[in-house]
């Protein structure tokens, strides 16, 4: 039976959670708090800051652009040395963030790839400055 059955008895899902990697419970714990609850620790959203889009507490880091370098081969330890106001955190809270929000995480990417000029995608996709910029 699968785990996200519409009308699962929690006598059922109890047997399903005992089959779970003590990872996946954790993944399950934060999503049902963050579900009930409908707040995000660590992650805000504000008009006018970042377009209003999901966003790092107390910096202008989007959570989408933490997911597009993620995708782009960065890992976490090469984000938090090129965002040094990051803190492990902040990448456990942007990546549950973006496994509950895929539609609204990816919408972001694509839209603010349509905007970006041709250099700055060489930038984020080979981490190298254009040559154009320096002369």
């Amino acid at each position: 039976m699968p785990l996200l059955e519409a009308r699962m008895t929690i006598q059922e899902l109890e047997v399903q959670i005992k089959h779970l990697d003590a990872l996946e419970k954790t993944r399950l714990y934060y999503r049902l708090i963050f579900d009930l609850s409908q707040t995000w620790p660590g992650i805000e959203k504000s008009p006018g800051i970042c377009g209003g889009d999901a966003r790092i507490v107390r910096t202008r880091i989007p959570v989408w652009a933490l997911e597009n370098f993620r995708r782009l081969g960065s890992t976490d330890a090469e984000l938090l040395e090129n965002y040094p106001t990051l803190v492990p955190t902040d990448l456990i809270n942007a990546w549950a963030y973006v496994a509950t929000h895929r539609d609204e995480v990816e919408s972001a990417i694509q839209e603010n790839e349509l905007w970006q000029p041709e250099s700055t995608r060489r930038l984020l996709t080979t981490n190298r400055w254009p040559e154009s910029w320096f002369a």
